[in-house]
């Protein structure tokens, strides 16, 4: 900025349109009690004077009376030219004294609620478009550009910190808050306009009755529009050299609106890990707990009951389970709490947790325990340099009847549920990933290996339970048959795979020799 110092400036006429009325009395309240004059609009107007307020009309004002169905109400050079001049600018005093435009020193306004009346269900495309306030975000760009003589509220939860300043300098703000008020005002109105268009870009793709055809629809926005407001500061990111932060769509689903019931703050990595092992949670319908360590589960299992499902995810790598995150699909009780507090770990994600749980993890003070609703699936964004990249989430599920039997021996009944368990696992193990398992419950986990082979032999050497009689999961083809031979080394008796290897006809015969059964699903997961 090019001007320094806490300049005051007392306002001494106030233009009020609000959408949420909420404090609004209390502020109007104050600023007439420093003989603030109050100019407003249709229904903020109403409220004011029923609260016994003297208010001008914004009609009053302008000469011109609200028309259009109130699309046109301040939109007037008395308003934008009362907010715009530069006070002390020669040239612009003697403009605005010409025309009889008199200043304006704050503009009190929230917008028309676009995103809320997007969500309701059944929307009519007219009523979304009469949703999009105009004049509102004219004032706000009006009175921040100007912000060295206009101070912009735009967010309810200001209200009180202005008021204690107005209070502490009677009726005046300082150049400072104007500053801060600007910055925030500017952002308003970018998080709005690109509601607005988001919004519309998802009519267009799938479009409502009454809306506009797009024959140019593509599978993507030609402009990726990224809008979260900021919903904590975090102490450091993955390192503690590194600065870090949550952004939240303020829905209150997922990690990101999660509710946090005890323990420490939480970091960076407990966010990326509660992701993991919740979404990993989420694939199954019967009990289910994850156990992650650095995104990659060190331990998973279905079970009769949440604490079955605990002891045999922890039975798969306890050693690796130290330390991790957890994330289970069911309430948790107090029996599953009673075994799962024996264990050191740094969060755990449910959606919900008994008082009696409740009641057990109390001693463990630092433990964070966090209550997820699921969220709906999201494009998955990455950071490259220069630029982002952008894709669908992997959504992809396979049932039996999608399964292709390419060997000539079928697996058997037991080995097909513990198949169609180990592809729900290895979809959320990083690549290259192969997923040991029996029983509803993971054997050996081999992730994040540079080749197929190395990671059916890591996942072997990680197991600590038997591994005869397992079967195998493969996130991608096998390339070779090295990586089969290798699993079947290690006693897995039956294999998952997407297939499409080149030199499938190999892997399949490798598969008939060792009389193993595989299955194709014609789909892979790579997770990178």
């Amino acid at each position: 900025m090019s001007q320094s110092g806490n300049q005051e400036k007392q306002i001494r006429r106030a233009l009020l349109s609000v959408t949420d009325k909420t404090g609004l009395v209390e502020f109007a309240q104050v600023l007439a009690s420093f003989g603030v004059e109050l100019v407003s609009t249709g229904g903020t107007a109403r409220t004011l004077r029923d609260a016994g307020l003297g208010v001008q009309d914004i009609s009053d004002l302008t000469g011109f009376p609200e028309m259009l169905d109130g699309r046109v109400k301040t939109l007037h050079p008395k308003v934008h030219g009362g907010l715009l001049y530069i006070r002390g600018n020669a040239e612009h005093e003697a403009a605005v004294a010409a025309h009889g435009i008199e200043p304006i020193d704050m503009v009190v306004v929230n917008l028309y609620a676009f995103e809320k009346t997007a969500t309701q269900p059944g929307v009519a495309f007219g009523h979304l478009i009469e949703n999009i306030d105009i004049g509102g975000p004219s004032m706000v760009r009006s009175a921040a550009k100007n912000f060295e003589d206009v101070a912009i509220v735009t967010r309810v939860s200001d209200y009180p910190a202005l008021i204690e300043e107005l209070k502490k300098t009677h009726g005046s703000l300082s150049r400072e808050t104007r500053w801060r008020l600007a910055r925030l005002a500017f952002s308003t109105t970018a998080a709005y306009d690109t509601a607005i268009a988001n919004t519309l870009d998802r009519m267009a793709e799938a479009p409502a009755p009454g809306s506009p055809a797009n024959p140019d629809k593509t599978a993507f926005p030609t402009t990726l529009r990224i809008n979260l407001p900021l919903a904590q500061s975090l102490r450091y990111g993955e390192n503690p050299h590194q600065r870090a932060a949550l952004y939240a769509d303020g829905s209150g689903l997922g990690v990101a609106g999660a509710t946090q019931l005890q323990g420490k703050e939480l970091s960076f990595n407990n966010l990326v890990d509660l992701d993991a092992c919740w979404e990993l949670a989420q694939e199954f319908d019967e009990p289910m707990v994850a156990i992650v360590k650095h995104t990659n589960p060190c331990g998973a299992a279905t079970g009769n009951t949440i604490l079955e499902a605990y002891k045999k995810a922890l039975a798969c790598d306890p050693i690796s389970a130290f330390g991790g995150v957890i994330g289970i699909n069911r309430v948790v009780d107090g029996e599953a709490a009673d075994e799962i507090a024996k264990l050191f770990v740094e969060a755990i994600a449910a959606p919900a947790f008994t008082p009696e749980a409740r009641e057990r993890f109390a001693a463990k003070k630092n433990l964070r325990l966090v209550e997820l609703r699921v969220a709906p699936p999201r494009p998955v964004v990455k950071h490259v340099s220069g630029g982002l990249l952008l894709q669908d989430a992997d959504t992809g599920r396979i049932n039996e009847s999608e399964l292709k039997v390419v060997t000539s021996r079928p697996p058997t009944p037991e080995e097909l549920r513990n198949l169609l368990f180990a592809w729900c696992v290895t979809k959320h193990v990083k690549s290259n990933a192969i997923v040991y398992a029996k029983d509803g419950q993971t054997i050996g986990v081999g992730a994040g290996q540079m080749s197929r082979v190395d990671a059916a032999r890591f996942g072997a050497q990680k197991a600590v339970l038997p591994l005869q009689g397992t079967v195998a999961a493969s996130d991608a083809f096998f390339p070779f048959p090295d990586g089969l031979e290798a699993v079947a080394a290690a006693g897995a008796t039956a294999v998952i795979q997407p297939g499409g290897s080149v030199r499938d006809d190999e892997v399949i015969a490798a598969a008939d020799k060792l009389k193993m059964a595989m299955v194709f699903t014609g789909i892979r997961h790579f997770r990178h």
